[in-house]
């Protein structure tokens, strides 16, 4: 399982291919999910808001260009990224190997943990480890990583757990709860955390980032963070932008933003400011 822009001067780009041959990059179209606070949300007005979006502005005016960002379903994102429908991917886009053989990633903006959601109330509040994040390694392995989630799997045994569908947190689920919980797929996050609070599953399990989000809204009120959360390269190196390969030109223009932006302390900003915390890679 994630808004953007003012700054980036609001451009309409229809692009006629899958490559980007021969482009002058005056003008990109960035697809975001518009769904995922607080990387990204649309507000009332059809704008889209958030730490993704304020970076986006703060990336295409370092340069020089002018950006649409535009919503689109995280579902299918990759494959339209190919179809040439927008230029890049900005939706909360962990970095793992099996995406980086479709499509390049540039240098990682963030790199945050993941846990798991209940209610307040109910039986899987204050599961052991709660308030701790443990790094996992790429092979999900760490000091105190197998008793975790063993003692994990004990507790979610006959329950359900809820996950955004096609996403990194989706296949870690899989992984270790499959032979325990029964495990319900959802197109965008806020659905889990509607079906969380009324009951109709037990867990749900995403970016920590996300949850703090999530919890502030009075229909969550009574969910909180559960069990230790998870972080590290398991995750992949970070979040980052999604573009073609063919496009190494844009990459390398905004991963000199992206550097830039680390360096004077932009993200850091960006990320107090919608996270509550520093998740600078």
């Amino acid at each position: 399982m994630i808004a953007r822009f003012a700054a980036c001067a609001i451009a309409f780009s229809l692009l006629g291919g899958a490559s980007a041959s021969a482009k002058d990059w005056t003008t990109v179209t960035i697809a975001l999910e518009g769904a995922y606070e607080p990387w990204n949300s649309t507000k009332p007005d059809g704008t889209l808001d958030g730490f993704e979006p304020e970076l986006a502005k703060d990336l295409c005016a370092r340069m020089k260009v002018e950006c649409k960002l535009i919503a689109q379903d995280w579902d299918g994102m990759m494959a339209a990224l190919q179809a040439g429908k927008f230029d890049v991917i900005m939706d909360a886009l962990s970095i793992t190997p099996d995406r980086e053989k479709v499509i390049a990633f540039s240098k990682p903006y963030a790199n945050t943990p993941a846990g798991f959601a209940v209610t307040k109330s109910g039986a899987l509040a204050n599961l052991a480890g709660t308030g701790t994040t443990l790094r996992l390694d790429v092979n999900g392995e760490g000091t105190g990583a197998k008793e975790a989630i063993e003692a994990l799997r004990k507790a979610l045994t006959g329950k359900s757990i809820g996950i955004q569908a096609a996403t990194v947190y989706a296949d870690f689920i899989y992984k270790n709860f499959k032979d325990v919980a029964t495990i319900r797929e959802y197109k965008t996050s806020p659905e889990h955390d509607l079906d969380l609070t009324a009951g109709r599953i037990d867990a749900a399990f995403d970016d920590a980032t996300y949850f703090t989000s999530a919890f502030a809204k009075p229909d969550n009120a009574d969910l909180a963070m559960s069990g230790p959360e998870f972080g590290g390269l398991i995750w992949g190196a970070g979040e980052a932008l999604g573009l073609r390969k063919a496009d190494t030109d844009l990459k390398a223009k905004f991963d000199e933003a992206i550097t830039a932006a680390l360096a004077d302390g932009t993200v850091k900003k960006l990320a107090l400011k919608w996270f509550k915390l520093d998740v600078s890679p």
